[in-house]
């Protein structure tokens, strides 16, 4: 009888990390254009140890003729004219109940940050990534799909 109920506890909390470990947004993500529809880099999603999540770019689908070394020259500060590849996009987004939030996210194509908030959704396979000013009412959304870490670079 201990064994059953041990094996039943072992099982159930096995259960709970595989689910836990789908549903969350550390992995590598295939960003996709909001309005073409077509990937534009690959971002590694990673959490600190102050249990907050940063993001950078690893990889960067260059449009024909365009250099897939290209630079943030919208970008301010100690970003500008850094290669977007390797660049960290997302920084100190929180857990709160449902989503992780409270963080920002740069757009290196205009060089400008946004509030964000991350939701994985479909079992984990896409991520939810909202970027705002002010309310979250006040921006954009985009749906990132999962990729296995191997086809990443």
């Amino acid at each position: 009888m201990r064994y059953s109920i041990l094996g039943l506890f072992l099982f159930v909390i096995g259960i709970h990390l595989a689910y836990a470990d789908v549903t969350t947004p550390i992995g590598y993500w295939k960003t996709i254009d909001d309005v073409s529809g077509n990937p534009k880099s690959i971002v590694k999603i990673w959490k600190n140890s102050d249990n907050t999540l940063s993001g950078q770019v690893v990889k960067v689908f260059a449009k024909k003729g365009e250099d897939p070394n290209k630079l943030c020259t919208a970008c301010k500060g100690d970003k500008h004219n850094q290669p977007v590849v390797g660049m960290i996009i997302l920084n100190g987004l929180k857990f709160n109940e449902s989503q992780w939030e409270k963080g920002s996210i740069l757009d290196p194509s205009n060089g400008k940050t946004y509030h964000c908030a991350l939701r994985p959704v479909d079992q984990g396979k896409k991520l939810h990534v909202r970027g705002y000013v002010g309310l979250p009412l006040l921006g954009r959304s985009q749906t990132w799909l999962r990729i296995n870490p191997h086809s990443a670079v």
